[in-house]
């Protein structure tokens, strides 16, 4: 019951003291573990029966619940002299140290990757010194990571800790700087929550997942979710990217009928949408350098090539298996990264860099066209058209 919001405003401290609660409350233990485990603040009967039985007015529990809706937020702003002489003593007591100086573990001519809990290397770099952010955070799903982290927090520690390094990154961020959060849907619901505050949203970019597991009594789970922002009005970099027209891999014929509109395809490719149906997991054991889930160099090569340039500074405060640090070295960003825990097989994908090399190529040799080498000569094969046979000259 430590760190529960709910069990310490109703000053619950063990199950015994829970289960008197409940019985005085005349709610269920099951109840009110819900409310308190899901942070949710409960409502109609459940609510009065608990503002009596704790003997808080409803604004008082909202309070110290944290759950500030915009007529308290109304009555903060009113009164924000004396609040904030009230907290400014924690508050100054809490500032980060901006002068932690740190040596990195590993570096190239591009990068530096430190050896280290990402807070302590936030705190150590300079505020908005950053082009592009990317981070892939643990999920709290509790699977086993080789730095032996916790991963199953419960959801107040788990979102303390996300505000941190999430505000920690809006700092380093440059006006005009965008910022990638890979994650599960639930949580980038409250991390969107943070970030709407600080940063301009782009976009919720839905990530289809191949292959997952349906679960029972809930909707099937089929994508992940990356969100999109941006410091200021817009972007500094944007680097449009197309993909090639989905066509039948056996034969390189249309999928639908594009009837008229054939002609007015652009030669380029189609426009890169907020849904990414593309995005394969990695599988081959070439790719894939540890046991927990690794993001594919093609979602990696995709976010820098359009969110930043050549000879900007890419950051990512989770490095798994480097999978960010590889593909902005091939791109030419300078990047910065850590790791809590070993980076050994970071370092090895380095030494075989020209094998990574060679899937971007591929990669980017497979993007900004209608129709790729191969589909081509299937089309022409199975005398499907092209952009040529019907004159278009965009």
């Amino acid at each position: 019951m430590e760190n529960n919001k709910l069990f310490s405003t109703l000053n619950i401290n063990n199950d015994t003291e829970l289960k008197a609660f409940a019985r005085r409350c005349n709610l269920t233990v099951k109840r009110l573990r819900f409310y308190a485990e899901e942070q949710i603040l409960p409502s109609g009967d459940d609510l009065q029966r608990i503002l009596v039985e704790s003997g808080l007015t409803e604004l008082q529990f909202k309070l110290k619940m944290g759950v500030l809706d915009s007529r308290i937020l109304e009555l903060i702003g009113e009164k924000y002299e004396e609040i904030a002489q009230l907290i400014n003593e924690v508050n100054n007591n809490n500032q980060l140290n901006d002068n932690v100086e740190m040596e990195p573990n590993f570096y190239t001519d591009l990068g530096q990757l430190y050896q280290t809990d990402c807070l302590r290397l936030i705190e150590s770099l300079p505020n908005e010194s950053v082009d592009l952010i990317f981070a892939d955070p643990p999920f709290n799903l509790n699977k086993m990571y080789e730095s032996g982290i916790n991963d199953k927090l419960t959801k107040e520690e788990y979102l303390r800790w996300t505000e941190k390094w999430v505000l920690g990154c809006v700092k380093l961020l440059k006006e005009g700087g965008s910022f990638f959060i890979w994650n599960i849907p639930k949580w980038n619901t409250f991390t969107s929550e943070i970030l709407n505050k600080h940063l301009n949203f782009r976009n919720w970019i839905a990530v289809d997942v191949k292959n997952s597991l349906p679960i029972q009594n809930r909707l099937y789970p089929s994508h992940y979710s990356l969100l999109y922002y941006v410091k200021g009005e817009r972007p500094n970099a944007y680097n449009a990217q197309r993909l090639p027209l989905e066509v039948c891999r056996h034969c390189g014929g249309d999928y639908r009928d594009y009837g008229g509109y054939k002609d007015r395809m652009n030669v380029n490719g189609v426009n890169l949408t907020d849904v990414w149906y593309d995005i394969s997991p990695v599988r081959h054991g070439k790719y894939k350098t540890r046991g927990s889930n690794e993001l594919s160099l093609k979602l990696l090569e995709r976010i820098i090539s359009f969110a930043s340039n050549e000879g900007d500074t890419v950051f990512d405060p989770f490095g798994g298996s480097g999978t960010t640090y590889i593909v902005s070295e091939i791109l030419r960003r300078n990047w910065i990264g850590s790791e809590i825990g070993p980076i050994d097989s970071i370092i090895r994908r380095f030494d075989d860099i020209q094998f990574h090399q060679e899937v971007i190529n591929n990669i980017q040799s497979n993007k900004n066209v209608l129709f790729n080498d191969n589909t081509r000569h299937l089309r022409i094969m199975n005398n499907h058209w092209l952009p040529e046979t019907l004159g278009n000259n965009n």
